[in-house]
């Protein structure tokens, strides 16, 4: 497919994410089982895209950002092959929330990109993707959406007998190999469950000349050089093992239920800057350009030095829904998780097994901690009346984010969110309606830093208490109306708050893993995202589709904001003239930053505008079913003032042929993906590229209770060079060369 084939088309458009007739959609029966509604979304207006257990199986082992890479308005921002953050509609990092059964995920992803999504998804029955009214009452700042894994390790229901499954998967790109484990049933009146998976990936093989090295010659022009010697990207390797315990008991009187996970990871970070230090530990080539900062950077290929996390992460969730003899109270819902994650970072030579700094060695780097503990308390209360639902839902959550050791670019934050949220949904004749508001009360209390001129001159920092505390409400809804038995249309309206996030408010000091010397500021405004989309979508005699279009408004949308080269200059001469000690310095000043980019988070209005589009037939042949789907996805943000908002995805297309016939099915996805020219301050342009992936399942029934599942599977299978233009790292971490992949799966 040609890049644009679809431009006029396009023009047209109008929006869900509901793709009628895709396996990987929301179909017509599909129940969201654990969404806060958790009705029949077929009969409802929430846009969706569910991805069920099955699906993820056959795409093997990945992260979640890869899962949910190819459905349209959402997309991935990776760093390696352990993280993948989802991105929709062009809203990343904490303005999309990622959930696990229908909690916020309290992890440290949102303090650097670097940082994996803590979820395993082993067992998972589903991942759901949803925006609207719905998503306002799982979580505040959902400004983008909700990503929710569903694993049903608590079950609301008395299990029927036992049942489980076994499944092992190897890849080629990098010598992976996964085993998991699934067992379910009743046991002494009690209902159990326990999930198992352990990955071991190597690092993973590129495409020659993927990784690009940028200089400037003596013209000062930049030139982009592939290395065209490297066959694998270094540190790229990935291994993580999970456990997960759940019981349960029911009754007339509703269900009460407790989990257990506990989640441990290993994986490299395949790029990595290297700020030098003197013996007090001052930061030295203040008088290098950008260039000069980004030859510093340690891209590791040599292997001299190996640069890699470690995540150990426990949580323990409480559910439970109980059903009162109360004639306006159906039911309500209680549950509780607490949460105790940590991610060390750690620097070891190639051929040392010492993990921890070697004693009396100044030179040697210690391992920076990130932990995040977290409790979060939730009371929803079903009011529901025939046709008609109504939810109340109380929710509180506490965490403490701290990072300790060799980049301790934060101090420790606590923060604290109290939220009273209420939705409903109506047949009002003319048009089915969903209504959601939410209102919350935020408050992080931190430490920002000021720079003196003598604590400067010591190579310290000094640090002051700070609070930001704000009130904010959000409300959404969505209007559908069904224009015929096979057509309908829909209107969305919102308008959500999302207050500034730890990192953006407390973040001063060097993030190596970006290459950057970020600062946050404590006087950031909430942000306030005023969104219309209107969509569209029928199915006819084999035909079906959807299309929308959406504007989306971002009052002070917070974003970082790179040093551009001519201000890094001025600021280098100002530091030479010994300009930086004359006068006290708050945040954001300009003072020495070793080389590194400095970064701040910087507010300004941004405006979103896009569409996707889809359109998909289905044939029926001598033996079997084809199925064909086109679709288009483009997301165009800008600042009010001028220029274009750093990091956002290109135009795509993809293009999906399925084949089904009794126990056999296979998929081809060609993904198209544009050049981004659309680019920040800063900020370098991306080529386009076209992915070619496959999968094939067969499977063999021993009995109505046991099966066998074999899958084959196939991505970038033209081994083309392929980068993330959403990636801090795009140009030294490309995405993997061709992969191919067997799994195999008993059921029982």
């Amino acid at each position: 497919m040609s890049r644009g084939a679809l431009p006029a088309l396009a023009a047209t458009a109008v929006i869900p994410l509901l793709a009628v007739g895709s396996e990987e959609t929301l179909l017509e029966e599909i129940v969201v089982t654990a969404s806060f509604v958790g009705i029949n979304e077929s009969t409802a207006t929430r846009p969706i895209h569910v991805l069920d257990g099955d699906a993820l199986a056959e795409q093997g082992a990945q992260s979640l950002g890869e899962h949910v890479d190819s459905l349209l308005g959402v997309s991935s921002a990776d760093f390696g092959a352990a993280v993948g953050q989802p991105i929709i509609r062009g809203m990343s990092g904490n303005r999309v929330k990622v959930l696990n059964n229908g909690t916020v995920i309290r992890d440290v992803s949102t303090l650097g990109p670097d940082h994996a999504v803590d979820v395993s998804l082993g067992d998972a029955q589903q991942i759901e993707i949803v925006r609207g009214p719905s998503a306002l009452m799982y979580s505040n700042g959902s400004i983008g959406g909700i990503v929710n894994v569903v694993d049903n390790s608590i079950p609301a229901a008395d299990l029927e007998g036992f049942s489980g499954s076994l499944g092992a998967q190897a890849q080629a790109v990098n010598d992976g190999e996964a085993v998991d484990l699934s067992l379910r049933g009743p046991m002494g009146g009690l209902n159990l469950t326990y999930s198992y998976q352990d990955i071991d990936m190597e690092d993973y093989e590129i495409p020659a000349g993927a990784v690009l090295d940028v200089h400037e010659d003596h013209d000062g022009e930049e030139h982009e050089e592939g290395d065209g010697d490297m066959d694998t990207l270094a540190n790229s390797d990935v291994s993580n093992t999970s456990h997960r315990l759940g019981i349960s008991t029911t009754g007339d009187w509703g269900y009460i239920g407790v989990s257990y996970s506990d989640l441990r990871s290993t994986y490299g970070i395949p790029f990595h800057s290297e700020a030098a230090h003197d013996e007090h530990g001052h930061e030295e080539g203040h008088d290098e350009d950008h260039d000069d900062g980004e030859d510093n950077a340690h891209h590791a290929e040599s292997g001299d030095e190996r640069i890699f996390s470690e995540t150990d992460s426990e949580i323990i969730a409480f559910s439970s829904s109980f059903k009162p003899s109360i004639p306006f109270l159906n039911a309500i819902d209680v549950d509780v998780k607490k949460t105790d994650y940590q991610l060390v970072e750690r620097h070891a030579e190639e051929d040392s097994a010492a993990e921890e700094p070697v004693a009396g060695n100044p030179d040697a780097e210690g391992p920076t901690i990130f932990s995040n503990e977290a409790m979060e308390v939730s009371l929803a209360f079903d009011l529901s009346a025939s046709e008609r639902i109504r939810r109340v839902v109380l929710n509180f959550a506490e965490e403490e984010i701290s990072i300790i050791g060799e980049e301790a670019f934060m101090a420790p934050v606590d923060s604290a969110e109290t939220t009273l949220g209420f939705f409903s949904s109506d047949d009002l004749g003319f048009a089915l309606v969903d209504l959601g508001v939410r209102f919350d009360h935020v408050e992080r209390d931190g430490f920002v830093v000021h720079n003196h001129d003598e604590a400067i001159s010591a190579g310290e920092l000094a640090y002051t208490a700070a609070t930001f505390s704000d009130e904010v409400f959000s409300a959404a809804a969505t209007f559908r109306r069904d224009l015929n038995q096979h057509a309908s249309v829909s209107l969305g309206l919102a308008s959500v708050s999302k207050t500034p996030s730890a990192v953006e408010l407390f973040m001063n000091g060097e993030h190596l893993a970006s290459s950057r010397y970020e600062v946050g500021d404590i006087n950031l405004e909430t942000e306030r995202s005023d969104n219309i989309d209107l969509a569209f979508n029928f199915d006819l005699h084999g035909w079906f589709g959807s299309a929308s279009v959406y504007y989306n408004r971002v009052d002070s949308y917070i974003y970082l904001r790179d040093e551009l080269e001519d201000e890094h200059a001025a600021h280098l001469e100002e530091d030479h003239e010994g300009a930086l000690h004359e006068e006290e310095h708050e945040v954001g000043a300009h003072f020495d930053h070793g080389g590194l980019i400095l970064s701040e988070y910087s507010q300004q209005d941004a405006e979103f505008t896009g569409y996707e589009i889809q359109l998909g037939t289905r044939f029926d042949l001598p033996r079997g079913e084809l199925e064909l789907t086109l679709g288009r996805d483009e997301v165009n943000a800008e600042f009010t003032r001028g220029g274009d908002v750093p990091r956002i995805v290109p135009a795509r297309n993809l293009l999906t042929v399925r084949y089904n016939l009794d126990d056999f099915s296979a998929k081809l996805l060609v993904k198209d993906v544009e050049r981004q020219n659309k680019v920040g301050l800063g900020e370098s342009s991306t080529d386009g590229f076209t992915l070619v992936n496959a999968d094939a399942s067969w499977t063999y029934h021993f009995n109505d209770a046991r099966r066998i599942i074999l899958t084959a599977f196939a991505r970038n299978l033209t081994d083309e060079i392929a980068r993330n233009h959403t990636s801090f790292v795009k140009d030294q971490v490309p995405l993997p060369g061709r992969n191919l992949g067997v799994r195999f799966r008993l059921e029982f």
